[in-house]
């Protein structure tokens, strides 16, 4: 007669492997139930697109069982000639992160709420086009005309307090005249209106941009008031000064001197020497608008 003891602990080792077993296959029957939740939509480049939804079958589903899911519909975009996935992955599924990078999948970008990855299937190196390599700073020369004042401004978190034009990053969407108007109002108080673009900066590498590439755009603005708010938490001074004086001053950026300079040559002999305009025009993929900016062409150009 086998020992009591001996019995319970064959038991307990049958019914963990039977619990084990279970668990296994409940787990293949709901990865094989992913199949619509992996399907994703094709795109016109021959790719893709993947969006884990939250709620349903993925909520109950731990990463072993998300990583044989994935692995068959890899198996399927294959057969079916895909080059490319791309796997959007809600920051709330982020644990289906590291199943899918042990099958290939590498980062493209993230957002505040998610993660995209992608997976290149075609044959050589990868042609998946990068995420934003450049962010968009902009700043507002506010030019009064009729007095020859400039609004200029010294960052309160700069090391060393040097003229500038008032500024910053343009927002998802944002038009660039519209954030130079938006950027100068937040700092002075100033309201103005877009008028031409002035200039265009290109650096790489800045650190500021986490090692990314600046585009800086420098646009000329048309003052509607005048008393100045300096913003405390921006500013360390805000003012009004003549432009020949700014042209003058040894505490200015670079840019800034340079663009004083432009600005001067366009008021002795007209802006249209200077100015980079804006045209709307149709985009033919969309439908929609897009800004132009260039010189202005000479009337007998025209059709």
């Amino acid at each position: 007669m086998r020992p009591v003891g001996r019995c319970w602990r064959a038991a307990l080792v049958w019914a963990r492997a039977r619990g084990a077993a279970l668990r296994t296959t409940a787990g293949r029957r709901r990865a094989s139930g992913l199949s619509g939740e992996l399907r994703g939509e094709p795109d016109r480049f021959g790719g893709v697109s993947v969006r884990l939804a939250q709620g349903g079958a993925l909520d109950r589903l731990d990463a072993a069982a998300f990583r044989s899911a994935l692995r068959a519909a890899m198996h399927e975009w294959r057969s079916e000639g895909k080059i490319a996935v791309w796997l959007h992955i809600p920051i709330l599924q982020s644990r289906f992160i590291a199943p899918a990078a042990s099958l290939g999948f590498r980062f493209h970008h993230a957002e505040s709420d998610s993660s995209m990855l992608t997976l290149w299937l075609g044959e050589g190196p990868s042609r998946l086009p990068a995420y934003a390599t450049h962010q968009v700073g902009v700043a507002g020369a506010v030019f009064d005309e009729s007095t020859r004042k400039i609004l200029v401004v010294q960052d309160r978190n700069k090391v060393k307090n040097m003229w500038k034009f008032p500024g910053g990053l343009s927002e998802p969407g944002e038009d660039v005249g519209d954030t130079a108007v938006r950027e100068v109002f937040e700092e002075t108080g100033i309201k103005s209106e877009f008028r031409s673009l002035l200039s265009i900066r290109q650096q790489h590498s800045l650190p500021t941009a986490f090692g990314k590439s600046d585009m800086y755009i420098i646009c000329r603005l048309q003052p509607h008031s005048f008393t100045i708010n300096c913003c405390p938490q921006e500013c360390l001074r805000c003012e009004w000064v003549d432009l020949v004086d700014l042209v003058r001053a040894g505490n200015t950026t670079p840019i800034t001197s340079r663009v004083a300079r432009l600005l001067l040559y366009g008021h002795r002999e007209g802006f249209d020497k200077v100015d980079l305009t804006m045209e709307e025009l149709p985009a033919a993929s969309t439908g929609l608008l897009y800004k132009l900016y260039h010189r202005e062409l000479p009337e007998e150009c025209a059709l």
